[in-house]
């Protein structure tokens, strides 16, 4: 297919196309799934009595996936949702930071929690359009306040690493438990 430009035609064959195509779609597929993640997280917050959730906005605005309260309870959690179907999935050091930044603007809460919500989902990525099945699992880990913040990813076994200099380090945090009903597995 011929594009005009100032200094010609250029020619671009359909694989490239394709590619792009398939990396435009393997994109969307992603941020699909993170908005669906965070809509799951916000209805199963609010079928809740005395908590109330509220997804908000973009990424690009610097601020949590999820804002979730519990006045009688004195409690509020900011929430960075990630799902996909590889073995990890990362959080940037700067999404911690954020969700840490909101929780201490609401001190009047007693109880303040940065959780980072993950779900591994049923299928595998095994190749580029090619799933496996396995168990669906979701794990929800409260961020201590006292660890650096720092680049940070969660296993499908529930293990959960900050990422320093390229190595692994294993981190040991709390699982929290929900207020409502879900896939959760304690970690291994």
């Amino acid at each position: 297919m011929p594009l005009k430009t100032k200094e010609g035609s250029l020619t671009i064959t359909k694989q490239k196309m394709d590619t792009k195509t398939n990396h435009k779609n393997a994109a969307r597929t992603r941020r699909q799934r993170g908005y669906q993640w965070e809509d799951t997280l916000v209805k199963r917050f609010n079928s809740v009595k005395q908590w109330k959730a509220f997804r908000l906005g973009s990424p690009s605005i610097a601020l949590p996936d999820i804002l979730a309260v519990n006045t009688k309870e004195n409690t509020i959690y900011t929430i960075e949702a990630k799902s996909g179907t590889s073995t990890s999935l990362p959080v940037p050091a700067d999404q911690i930071e954020r969700c840490l930044e909101w929780i201490k603007t609401f001190d009047i809460y007693k109880k303040r929690n940065v959780l980072l919500a993950f779900k591994f989902l049923s299928k595998k990525r095994i190749d580029i359009g090619k799933y496996e099945s396995r168990e669906l699992r979701e794990f929800y880990k409260i961020w201590d306040e006292s660890l650096d913040i720092t680049d940070c990813v969660c296993t499908y076994e529930g293990k959960f690493f900050a990422k320093i200099d390229g190595t692994r380090k294993e981190l040991f945090l709390k699982e929290c438990m929900m207020p409502f009903k879900t896939k959760q597995r304690n970690s291994v």
